[in-house]
């Protein structure tokens, strides 16, 4: 509908300039906004403001030149007011909202789905947390978000791969090592001073606990460097099975595990530094080589291999990036936890080093998630290095219920979650009232069918009877929902279908309680139906995005 508008003023302007009405023919972008005051119409624009200094023409004038040459044979317009400077206000008719339910029903799963990514090759790399331990609530968020972003792009026509980057090599896994063998040997009676930056937590007691049941004592006859290697090897495997595991139960499904120690033994990333050191791009300075991040806009330049011949993390990342577009990318997007903010200007400078324009590469930032219960902070994590982890979360409020929670706000913005309302079977609970919607609605379609109305083909006298301001109000809404989705793709914003979804939930639960769906009048029930079974069509849809299920029942 909003085209059609826009179609509409951009022929009016033509015409009025054919006509002489307009002097000049150099036409600006329409703007169409749709106001939140019901009294300045359906959809506003100010065009003849913006048009003022090119047309020389006093803003009204114009907006009473592009009224005169509307043509609308279909009859959508109803009216047409100028306000104030020179807004041009629209006011359509209702009944021109109707074909709005036609294309929902026909383009069904579809409806919109568009081509604007013209099958482009991205990658949403995201979650990606070290395998030294359980995934946190925080990793969730991200999962939530980066997977549906992945799910958006990829309904807007984009050629999305999902990728999880594994952190198998560097120190983080040799302390891991180290933590598990030093709980084995306490297994065995030896006394063992566990220092502060080795990895707490009863899952590394757990972890050697298994070793004991495998292997029995036999890790005490090796040497300690081979077995802090085999501890550090078996914990990784088994922490990563079972973040695999937890993804899976959070409907997280990732097309691609990239391990970081492939990296190293396909000597990829030897070959990046060679090709950096014979461009200058890497300089060698008090023993270790370093990288002109800041000729690349970094405040300073970075480490790339230390002084004693260990390699950073900075140089895998780099490897890793150029890898990326070694297999076709043409777009990045990386999500990282917000505490990683410091590193976007490295990792740039090293994507424009590798010759690729930064508008290739994207970080999406996942703020803190502070868990609530009934109103009261949780305690996130303890001393001893316990903490609540994703299958804490998973097992107490569902996957679809922490799904949509992550998504009810930017990303960027920290994010308040309650535990107890999570679980609430209330309208208070967000996945909820909009979960209900779509099974409320699929119980009224059960309940037709068992009255014998089975049929929903279209039906102009049916839909005709859709005159409440409740029910045009409803479509109006459900018309915005192919360019929510749009522009969740355009802004890697997921929590704008999750506002839409909340607020056509909203719509729908006024609209029940002032009006029955199934009434005494053949023709007003089909296409009351017909509506509602819209609704849940959008519904059903949006959650899909969001990796969320549409129950038939609740």
């Amino acid at each position: 509908m909003k085209q059609k508008i826009k179609n509409m003023i951009y022929n009016a302007s033509k015409d009025a300039y054919d006509k002489g009405d307009l002097p000049s023919s150099d036409f600006p972008e329409i703007e169409l906004d749709e106001p939140k005051a019901e009294s300045h119409g359906d959809f506003s624009t100010n065009i003849s403001m913006v048009m003022a200094s090119v047309q020389k023409m006093p803003p009204r004038k114009i907006a009473e030149a592009i009224i005169k040459n509307i043509n609308d044979p279909d009859g959508i317009i109803d009216r047409t007011e100028i306000a104030g400077p020179g807004f041009i206000n629209f006011v359509l008719n209702k009944y021109s909202w109707h074909p709005v339910l036609r294309e929902i029903h026909e383009q069904d799963t579809l409806y919109g789905a568009s081509d604007i990514g013209k099958g482009k090759k991205i990658q949403v790399e995201f979650v990606s947390a070290n395998p030294t331990g359980p995934l946190h609530v925080g990793h969730g968020r991200g999962a939530a978000v980066g997977d549906s972003i992945a799910n958006i792009l990829l309904f807007c026509g984009y050629n999305v791969e999902k990728e999880y980057y594994i952190n198998d090599s560097g120190r983080q896994i040799s302390t891991l090592g180290r933590s598990v063998f030093m709980r084995y040997k306490e297994l065995f009676g030896t006394d063992v001073q566990f220092p502060e930056d080795c990895y707490q937590g009863d899952y590394v007691r757990d972890l050697a606990g298994k070793i004991k049941e495998d292997k029995e004592d036999k890790l005490l006859s090796m040497s300690e460097e081979e077995a802090i290697s085999y501890c550090a090897r078996f914990a990784a495997d088994k922490i990563l099975s079972e973040i695999k595991e937890d993804l899976e139960s959070f409907g997280v499904l990732f097309d691609s595990w990239y391990s970081e120690q492939e990296l190293y033994d396909s000597g990829k990333v030897d070959k990046i530094l060679n090709d950096f050191r014979e461009s200058k791009v890497i300089f060698e300075h008090d023993g270790a080589m370093w990288f002109r991040t800041e000729d690349f806009g970094d405040e300073k330049n970075r480490v790339v291999v230390r002084s004693n011949g260990q390699m950073t993390y900075f140089a895998s990342d780099i490897a890793y990036h150029q890898d990326k577009f070694d297999r076709g990318f043409e777009r990045i997007i990386d999500v990282w936890g917000a505490d990683h903010h410091g590193y976007i200007p490295r990792v740039s400078a090293a994507i424009e080093a590798l010759g690729y324009g930064r508008d290739k590469f994207d970080v999406i930032l996942i703020q803190l998630v502070n868990l609530l219960r009934g109103g009261e902070p949780v305690a996130m994590s303890t001393r001893s290095g316990e903490f609540v982890t994703l299958k804490d979360v998973i097992n107490e409020v569902g996957s679809d219920a922490a799904r949509f929670i992550f998504l009810t706000r930017h990303y960027e913005s920290a994010l308040d979650f309650d535990l107890e309302l999570a679980k609430k079977k209330t309208n208070d609970n967000p996945v909820y009232y909009v979960q209900y919607v779509h099974a409320r609605i699929s119980s009224i379609a059960r309940k037709a069918q068992e009255g014998g109305i089975s049929d929903m083909v279209w039906s102009d006298a049916a839909v005709s009877r859709l005159t409440e301001p409740e029910e045009i109000q409803l479509i109006k809404i459900m018309s915005r929902y192919p360019e929510t989705v749009r522009c969740s793709a355009e802004y890697m914003e997921p929590h704008r279908i999750t506002y839409f979804l909340m607020n056509l939930a909203s719509a729908f639960h006024a609209y029940y309680n002032k009006h029955r769906v199934l009434t005494d009048e053949a023709e007003l029930t089909l296409g009351r139906l017909y509506l509602a079974l819209a609704i849940k069509k959008i519904i059903r849809n949006g959650l899909a995005l969001l990796g969320v299920s549409a129950p038939e029942k609740m």
